[in-house]
This record gives structure tokens, C-alpha cells and sequence, in this order.
């Protein structure tokens, strides 16, 4: 059988969750399955695996609309695939083209969902219009659609009520825990300004509405003194809300000690080391379908201390890899919390509750690498999806 993935991430351009994701899946189905990848982007050496740029008709045109002719620049070259698999509304317009044009079932993988991230107007203006349409239109055509998480499969057939729900699959996102595991190097901490003698906090992520860091940075304030907080953050979304962040760093800088920044990209061994030295982990976001980088730092043997919004309850197990920390928020797609103040003061108290205690600490650590590689391995994952394209494409003739 031969499928060919569709993705906007592929390596080396990787800066989310999704590209993680089809970087893990790729390689672990290509040991069983004939599969091509078709990514946006510079030109990559990898067999079997080819790149695609903008036109450069439209090198002036709004993201969305570059985005649907690099799509477009992809679908003659679907031909001969058995099943065409694309992830985020970016690849969903091209998968779902070549659905058409060829006669080959079209399978979407949600890493996120556009009706439930409407800040991306800020970033996209009217291009949002269009990858709302773009992604509607592609999931209500699949022939099958993968949820990451039970959460995100709810949210799914919420935000498109036409859909079949026998459609809707649960296959969760992975882990390499080889890849992804402790490392002790404390001079490289000390070059990140890291104090490996004081409790720490960790946080992973865009600065992106959806991942909370504003909230975040709120609660630090309110964590014991000796707490040093290491942000890796970077890739804001919009001019404002970096603006806000800026802000609110340095208002801590000024009053507390320990505050850590790291915008640039890091590799996996930073991560590795930073993650590893962590006190706890802290994933604040107010949506998140399941949360690679939870099971990252779980693969590490860190605690991780998450909102109990989308996925990450199917993941971190209150009490056991970590903590929840509760969250009731207003039902207009955002995922604002009803009282911002009550969800920063608990955010504070639970992160106060484990950095404070090093040795539960370390326990839910153990707990969480023992859950990571038992419970979300990557060739689990690429059995899974390799059954159900064959069962959409025997459902096909």
C-alpha cells in the first residue's frame, strides 16, 4: 500500500507539535508501508519525501491564499497513492483536492481545530476565513478523521455537528522515549542560567494564545521566593501578545530573582537537560488537544503540572504523573477562563504544592517516564494508523 502524507512540517522546518508528530509517524509506518511525504517548504535530500515552496505568483497574496497554491502544486503528484493523509487545515485543502481528483480516500489528523482558535484572526486577518473553510470542508469530505485525544474528538464532532461520529477515530500522539529521556549535564545548565541548587519550573512552548503564558507568568508571581522560572518560549503569534509577554517578564525580573528566558530554538539535548533538571513541569494552555510536549517532559522523568482542559487529563494522571489543575471556561471557542484570577490562583498553589515537595516530585517523574513508554509508543501508534488505512482504502473499492 502506498499513502502519501501531506504536511506543512516536516524536518528540518519543524515548530509545533504537528510536525513532531508526522516526523514520528513517518518513520515508524515506513517500516511496514510504502509512504511519501509531501511537505511545504525548502528542498529536502530525504528518499522518498518531497518539498514544495509558494508560486511565486502569489509571493504577495494574504498566508492562506499562498497556502492553498503550494496545496495546489501538490495534488497532481497524489496520483497513484492508495490513501491520502494530511494534517492541519494547511494540508487538509490538498488531501482533500486529491481525494477528489484521484478517487482515493482522504484521512485528517486534528492536532488542532480552527473554530476553537478564533485569536488566529488576529494573526491570519481574513485568511482565517479560509482555513476555517478550508478545514470544514476537508473534515466533513474524509473519509476518515484521527482525534489525538477523547477530548479532541468531543471537540471535533462540537464544532462540526454533520459529521458521522463513527468517522471520528482516537489515536493518540507518541512519544520516542529513546530519544526523549534524563540527561545530567550541569555545565550546560549553567550556561542557560539555569541554578541547578534551586527548585525549578519549566515551560515549553509558542507564545500563542492557546498555550497560557500570560496566565503563567501571573502565577509566578506567586510562587516562593527560592523558585526559579525557566521559559523556553518563542514564535509569538502576533506583535501584541509578544508585547504582553515582554511585559510581564519583566515586571518579574524586578521582583523576583531566577527568572530564565530562552527564546532561540534548542535543541533536543537542551531540552533533554533542561527538562530533566526540572522541579515540575508546567503546561498551562487553555487549549491543547493532547500535548506532545507534556509526554516529552514525561519521557524525561519530570512532573508536569497541566490545565485539566482538552487532552492533557489523558495524559498527565492527577496524583499519579503530576497534577491537574482545574480550569471553567467561557464556551465561546477561546478557551478563556470564566474567572482568570481563580484559574491563576490555582495554577500558583498547585505549582507551589509540588516544587515545594522534591521527592513527590520525583515520583510522579518516575511514574510519568514509566506512562510515557508503556502507554504511548510510537510503533503502537503507526499499527494503529496503518490498520485504518487499510480499512479506508478496502472500504474504498
Amino acid at each position: 500500500m502506498r499513502v502519501d502524507i501531506v504536511t506543512k512540517e516536516y524536518p528540518p522546518e519543524i515548530y509545533g507539535g504537528a510536525g513532531v508528530h508526522v516526523t514520528e509517524l513517518v518513520a515508524a509506518l515506513r517500516t511496514q508501508l510504502d509512504v511519501r511525504v509531501r511537505a511545504f517548504g525548502a528542498d529536502r535530500e530525504e528518499e522518498g519525501t518531497t518539498s514544495y515552496g509558494v508560486p511565486a505568483e502569489l509571493a504577495t497574496a494574504n498566508g492562506a491564499v499562498q497556502t492553498l497554491g503550494t496545496d495546489l502544486e501538490i495534488v497532481g503528484d497524489i496520483a497513484g497513492a492508495d490513501v491520502v493523509h494530511s494534517h492541519t487545515w494547511y494540508a487538509n485543502f490538498a488531501g482533500h483536492l486529491a481525494s477528489l481528483l484521484h478517487g482515493i480516500p482522504h484521512i485528517v489528523t486534528a492536532h488542532s481545530l480552527e473554530p476553537l482558535r478564533p485569536w488566529k484572526a488576529e494573526q491570519l486577518g481574513g485568511g482565517y476565513a479560509v482555513s476555517s473553510y478550508i478545514e470544514k470542508t476537508a473534515y466533513e469530505g474524509a473519509a476518515a478523521i484521527v482525534a489525538v485525544s477523547e477530548g479532541m474528538r468531543q471537540d471535533i464532532l462540537r464544532s462540526y455537528p454533520a459529521l458521522d461520529p463513527e468517522k471520528v477515530r482516537v489515536i493518540y500522539n507518541g512519544i520516542d522515549t529513546e530519544a526523549w529521556h534524563p540527561v545530567s549535564d550541569p555545565e550546560l545548565l549553567e550556561q542557560l542560567g539555569v541554578d541547578a541548587t534551586r527548585p525549578s519550573v519549566v515551560f515549553v512552548g509558542r507564545i500563542t494564545r492557546q498555550k497560557g503564558l500570560p496566565y503563567l507568568l501571573r502565577a509566578a508571581a506567586l510562587l516562593p521566593p527560592e523558585v526559579q522560572l525557566v521559559l523556553c518560549a518563542g514564535a509569538p503569534d502576533t506583535p501584541q501578545i509578544m508585547a504582553e509577554v515582554q511585559e510581564l517578564v519583566r515586571g518579574l525580573q524586578e521582583t523576583r530573582s531566577g527568572v530564565v528566558w530562552i527564546d532561540r530554538h534548542l535543541s533536543r539535548h537542551e531540552l533533554c537537560t533542561l527538562l530533566s533538571a526540572a522541579t515540575t513541569f508546567v503546561c498551562p494552555s487553555v487549549y491543547e488537544p493532547l500535548g506532545i510536549v507534556n509526554l516529552e517532559a514525561m519521557a524525561c522523568g519530570a512532573a508536569v503540572v497541566g490545565t485539566a482542559t482538552g487532552g492533557i487529563p489523558e495524559v498527565v494522571v492527577d496524583g499519579v504523573t503530576g497534577r491537574l489543575v482545574p480550569i471553567d471556561q467561557v464556551q465561546d471557542g477561546t478557551g478563556t477562563p470564566v474567572d482568570p484570577e481563580r484559574y491563576v490562583a490555582d495554577l500558583a498553589a498547585v505549582l507551589t504544592e509540588v516544587v515545594t515537595d522534591p521527592e513527590r516530585a520525583a515520583a510522579y517523574g518516575r511514574a510519568g517516564r514509566t506512562r510515557a513508554a508503556e502507554d504511548f509508543s510510537w510503533q503502537a501508534i503507526a499499527d494503529t494508523t496503518a490498520a485504518l488505512y487499510a480499512e479506508v482504502a478496502g472500504a474504498g473499492r
